[in-house]
């Protein structure tokens, strides 16, 4: 059995236990959704000798592995808590929630509705390696509007918890229909920042490469650790916690990949503005070793 740590004690990429801390908060919206939390303000209602008046958030710790420097949140949610969190995900109900906590969120709403311009970019990268019209993956692709290769392939098929209505020609597939084809690129995009358990995510995709499958996963390159290259001391600069919960280096996703037995072939680092903010993603190109 997996062994699942709810409050990380070792690396989540290398599993290393040399781990750097450092007091943070998880904000509101994500420990509202996830442990049923609200802010709270301590009074002098409250009646309490010792602790100081003022708002209360929950508290959590960032963690920097000092091996290959992974940052993330010592929170490892469970599959219930991650499913409370990304309920309906953008719907009406989330958004209205998050705009509640974070009245900002609300002109980043329409941006998702829209394809990501920068993707054109990832996918001439790409295509010196595959197939005119490659067999498509997308391992948590939602609708497909980001999908790499949406309008030239073989075939796109989706896996995503999310249920939600699919671009036209996509199609969705569970595990027994992914066993049964041949993929020429299996792609993970701007999903492992988000989950607790990101090797056993990646293991989990690994029945659907044969021998001639790329691999692609992406990830923000966030700007703490850009701003900060090799640095082994993030853990401090670190002090809230959101959607992301895990901030790769290159070293990082490198380590995280070899344990698995991956190959990496090629890593790209590639400016972006997405409408609401500018920033960079990290895409690293792997295939079984």
């Amino acid at each position: 059995m997996v062994n699942r740590e709810l409050i990380a004690r070792h690396c989540i990429c290398c599993a290393g236990d040399r781990l750097d801390k450092s007091a943070a908060v998880l904000m509101p919206f994500v420990a509202q959704r996830v442990f049923g939390h609200e802010p709270v303000e301590i009074t002098a209602d409250w009646g309490l000798r010792d602790l100081r008046q003022g708002m209360a958030y929950t508290l959590c710790n960032s963690l920097q592995c000092q091996d290959c420097g992974a940052l993330f949140l010592d929170y490892r949610f469970t599959d219930e808590q991650m499913a409370a969190l990304y309920h309906n995900y953008r719907d009406d109900v989330y958004n209205a929630q998050r705009i509640r906590f974070e009245p900002g969120y609300a002109n980043v709403v329409p941006h998702y509705h829209q394809r990501a311009a920068y993707l054109d970019e990832v996918e001439a990268w790409l295509a010196p390696h595959l197939p005119e019209a490659p067999a498509v993956l997308d391992w948590g692709g939602d609708t497909g509007i980001n999908s790499l290769f949406r309008e030239r392939n073989r075939l796109l098929h989706i896996h995503d918890i999310s249920g939600v209505d699919l671009v036209p020609g996509a199609e969705r597939v569970d595990f027994e229909r992914i066993g049964q084809n041949q993929y020429d690129l299996v792609t993970c995009s701007q999903v492992l920042e988000h989950v607790s358990f990101p090797q056993e995510m990646v293991a989990r995709m690994l029945p659907a490469l044969s021998p001639n499958t790329l691999m692609y996963l992406e990830v923000p390159h966030e700007a703490l650790v850009r701003e900060h290259p090799g640095s082994l001391e993030l853990a401090p600069l670190k002090r809230h916690w959101h959607e992301h919960i895990n901030f790769y280096s290159e070293d990082a996703m490198r380590r995280l990949l070899e344990r698995l037995g991956l190959v990496v072939v090629d890593v790209l680092r590639l400016p972006v503005d997405v409408g609401w903010t500018r920033g960079e993603v990290m895409g690293v190109l792997v295939r079984l070793a």
